[in-house]
């Protein structure tokens, strides 16, 4: 009786806990799927419409990206990476109690890391990685206890890394790379036995780093790089035999490199410390580490003599530069031979800045595989050999300011990959090969302050694809070749200046329409100046000093609006100065030692007596005080012709309609009111920004900085480093036409100063994260928006524009001002200029209001540049201004040459 009691008794235990169970996982279920659909909810944008199978049609277990145990039907797994999403990431996530792995990687997920996250105790892999995600690391994430895998890079998270995080037993690999990241490296995390990858790269941490992480046995992966960590490294970091990867590079430390490193870290693949204070010599023992790919040791304090390197026969980059390495004697360059063993392989050859001396390595030529050879700024001598045509791959050769002699082998020509030859300040002679022409790759040729004697080579037009043209001091003499202005890519310098060239310079030169900067100065060159220079509306450097032109200042040049600074001095030039000069807004003019006469105009650069020069003319008269030139003698009958133009200028405007004088006056009073306009030079005072900076001037082009869209683009409101507000035009480039705008709208703005038009301060052309390609261009912001906000505050698309418009509306006299600003700078567009600009989108929303109100015109992306004096007006839809950092970047030098000279 009792056994069958007992056997009931069984049943109905296992019933009740089967109908338990059932109903245990029907409610989780219902848990699971409210919070799938919580996670959906704050999703704003899918466009490849992947959250499209998350609806009640199907089990949960079956939309995409969810997978789950079978068991319990629970979820085991979200995986969303890679699908453009955007919006933020639900607490609710939470409820996912079984969850494992966690992928939401390469999205647009921004917000917070909800600290809900902490209660997922199954949770092992958690990759938010490249996302738009915000502060701080939740330190709860440690309840994880079984988390193996942790990816948070290149987000915008604040904060410290949690010390408690040093508590994850299971922890194999953790990245917070590319972050806004404080505070210390957490001594804690010398407790992760099991950790194999740790890169906390590209943040702000600082402080030494913890030598408890020199415990860490199996780490074969540390990247440290771009922080502010100082300090010794810790002895033991050099000890973890498993590293294959040690990246310190562009931090604060120093100290001595151990001299049995290569002993010590046999697997060592990568080894990168740039840019640090480290010093003493190198390790003879690096040759040991047999396995390097890669070892960047430049900038730094290192010295002495390079070690053999002959066991590196993996060696692919290879980079030393700026140190103090070499004794500046004969033998210093014996180090190259031991490379013989990685010649198949070597790519990047850097030795530049250094003390080495000695002849040009032959050795070299056996690199076949090199496409960087650096070598600048030592005491290289001897000659370029022939056989450096067996460097078929070589991109980039830079061996100026050594001691190379000799002549430029004609061998040159058959490198068809090269890009950049810098070869300036050496004590090369002969002619400049012709072969360079074979060059059609080239984009940078640098020849400046060598010994180079004969012509130009006009095979030089060959070269479709040069930028920039430096042939500066040397004794080139002839006329200059026609086929260099028919450079299609000529856009940020020539500088032929200092040799003996002769002849005219052809009109063709109006053709370089692109160009930035033109150095002519120092030479023989006679004739009339061309007006075709005013076709050259890019030019902000021009030179043309010291050299036998005759004749007027050309009337072209009031085309010239982007000029900075001119130089005409030393010249035969004769007239009087034009008065446009004073409309130019230049940073330095000299028009010293010629024939002009007359007064010296007033206004403009004509009021710093320190930024233009006019001496050396005999009969110039009148301008500042600081000029102390005599007055200007005016006669009786200059005096009656004004008298006479002033009455019939008067009579006309007595005759005029009511209408026409009450518009007139207004128009003057207007102006009257108006503050002076304060300009700057071009561009010049602002940095060049990179994508990067954009990215952090705009919260990572959040939509709280979003105060404009169009089909082309979005604009954001940004703050630079220096607290500058601008705003940042994102171009769609995935929209047909875009790019077309955004070279359109780079010409007008270069090419265009006025009050009421909006002011460019800089443009990026760049990529992004992914490889993509980027333009933007970044405006002076307005404080006010746009005049549609002000008519039609509905239409505001954030809280930006909403602020300054609900409590305030437009008076008419306001109404008045904003229409004659606009007319003012329709005229300017239309009729002030040899180009006649049609904006061909003008709306209320792109009429924009500073802080005064004042009107500043833009979007030119649809703009069309008609030439005046044509029976059919094309309009120029080919011209960019582009970005010209590696000119600025390099005409540094020119620049200073020509000023000693013109001081001289």
């Amino acid at each position: 009786m009792s056994i069958l009691i007992f056997l009931l008794y069984c049943i109905i235990f296992a019933t009740s806990s089967f109908y338990c169970f059932q109903l245990s996982t029907a409610q989780n279920n219902e848990t699971e799927r409210l919070a799938l659909l919580e996670i959906k909810a704050t999703i704003i944008d899918d466009p490849f419409g992947v959250m499209s199978s998350w609806n009640d049609t199907h089990h949960f277990c079956t939309w995409y990206g969810v997978a789950c145990d079978r068991t319990y039907e629970g979820v085991t797994k979200l995986d969303l990476h890679s699908s453009q999403l955007t919006g933020t990431l639900s607490s609710h996530i939470g409820n996912l109690t079984f969850l494992k792995e966690l992928r939401l990687e390469n999205n647009s997920f921004g917000g917070i890391i909800p600290e809900e996250i902490g209660r997922l105790q199954s949770l092992t892999n958690f990759s938010l990685f490249y996302n738009s995600l915000t502060g701080e690391i939740p330190s709860n994430i440690s309840s994880c206890y079984r988390l193996e895998y942790i990816n948070l890079s290149e987000n915008k998270l604040v904060g410290e890394i949690p010390s408690i995080f040093g508590s994850l037993s299971h922890l194999q690999y953790f990245s917070v790379r590319q972050n806004n990241l404080t505070g210390e490296l957490p001594a804690s995390f010398g407790n992760l036995s099991s950790l194999y990858y740790l890169s906390v790269a590209q943040n702000n941490f600082m402080g030494m780093i913890p030598d408890r992480l020199g415990k860490l046995n199996n780490l074969s992966y540390l990247s440290i790089e771009d922080n502010k960590f100082y300090g010794l490294v810790p002895s033991s970091i050099f000890n973890l035999s498993l590293l294959t990867i040690l990246s310190l590079n562009q931090n604060d430390f120093e100290g001595n490199l151990p001299s049995n490193l290569g002993n010590t870290l046999p697997h060592l693949q990568w080894f990168s410390a740039s840019r640090n204070r480290f010093s003493g010599h190198l390790p003879v023992s690096i040759s040991n580490a047999s396995n390097l790919i890669s070892l960047q040791l430049n900038h730094n304090h290192f010295q002495g003599q390079v070690p053999s390197l002959r066991k590196l026969v993996n060696l692919s980059i290879f980079v030393l530069s700026d140190n103090s390495l070499g004794h500046g004697q004969l033998g210093d360059l014996n180090f190259v031979s031991s490379l013989v063993n990685s010649s198949t392989n070597l790519r990047m050859f850097q030795i530049d800045q250094n003390n080495f001396k000695g002849d040009f390595p032959l050795i070299l030529c056996n690199f076949t595989m090199l496409t960087h050879l650096l070598l600048h700024h030592n005491h290289i001598s001897g000659e370029i050999p022939k056989c450096i045509e067996n460097l078929a791959k070589l991109q980039m050769l830079m061996a100026n300011h050594n001691e190379l002699s000799g002549v430029l082998p004609d061998s040159i020509g058959k490198l068809p990959d090269l890009r950049i030859l810098f070869l300036r300040e050496n004590q090369l002679s002969g002619i400049i090969p012709p072969s360079l022409g074979n060059l059609t790759k080239l984009s940078i040729l640098s020849l400046f302050e060598n010994n180079f004697e004969g012509e130009i080579p006009s095979s030089l037009g060959n070269c479709s694809s040069l930028t920039s043209l430096y042939l500066a001091s040397n004794n080139l003499s002839g006329s200059i070749p026609l086929q260099l202005f028919s450079l299609p890519g000529l856009s940020m310098a020539i500088n032929l200046s200092g040799n003996h060239l002769s002849g005219f310079l052809p009109q063709e030169v109006g053709q370089l329409n692109n160009l930035n900067g033109l150095e002519l100065s120092r030479n023989l060159l006679s004739g009339l100046i061309p007006s075709s220079l005013g076709s050259c509306i890019a030019l902000e450097y021009l030179y043309l000093g010291e050299n036998n032109f005759h004749g007027n200042i050309p009337d072209a040049f009031r085309s010239l609006h982007g000029l900075l600074e001119l130089d005409l001095s030393y010249n035969n030039l004769s007239g009087t100065i034009p008065q446009f000069l004073a409309d130019i807004q230049f940073r330095w003019l000299n028009l010293s030692h010629n024939n002009l006469e007359g007064e010296v105009p007033m206004g403009g650069i004509f009021s710093n007596a320190t930024g233009f020069f006019v001496s050396g003319n005999s009969r110039l008269c009148g301008g500042i005080p600081e000029l102390m030139l005599p007055p200007c003698n005016v006669s009786r009958e200059q005096v009656r012709k004004k008298k006479l133009i002033i009455t019939i200028v008067s009579a006309v405007a007595g005759v005029g309609l009511v209408l026409g004088i009450l518009v007139s006056l207004y128009i003057l009073w207007h102006r009257k009111k108006t503050k002076e306009f304060k300009s700057s030079a071009y561009m010049e005072n602002f940095p060049n920004l990179s994508y990067q900076a954009l990215v952090k001037a705009t919260n990572g082009f959040s939509s709280e900085y979003l105060i404009g869209s169009g089909s082309s683009g979005v604009v954001y409101r940004g703050i630079l480093e220096d607290g500058s507000i601008v705003a940042v035009k994102v171009f769609n480039l995935e929209h047909h036409g875009a790019l077309k705008s955004f070279m359109a709208e780079c010409q007008v703005l270069q090419n265009t100063r006025h009050r009421n038009l909006v002011k460019v301060i800089t443009a990026c052309s760049s990529v992004d994260y992914q490889g993509r390609e980027f333009k933007a261009l970044v405006y002076e912001y307005m404080v006010n928006g746009s005049l549609d906000y002000w008519l039609h505050p509905d239409n505001a698309i954030s809280k930006v524009e909403n602020t300054y418009k609900t409590s305030k509306k437009l008076n008419l006299h306001q109404r008045l001002d904003i229409a004659v600003d606009i007319a003012f700078s329709l005229d300017y567009l239309h009729h002030q200029g040899d180009t006649c600009i049609v904006h061909c989108d003008l709306k209320p929303s792109n009429v924009l209001l500073d802080d005064e109100m004042v009107v500043h015109v833009a979007d030119y992306g649809l703009a069309k540049m008609l030439l005046k004096g044509r029976n059919n007006f094309h309009a120029n839809q080919s011209s960019s201004i582009g970005v010209r950092e590696l000119y600025r970047s390099q005409r540094n030098y020119w620049l200073h040459s020509s000023r000693i000279w013109r001081r001289k």
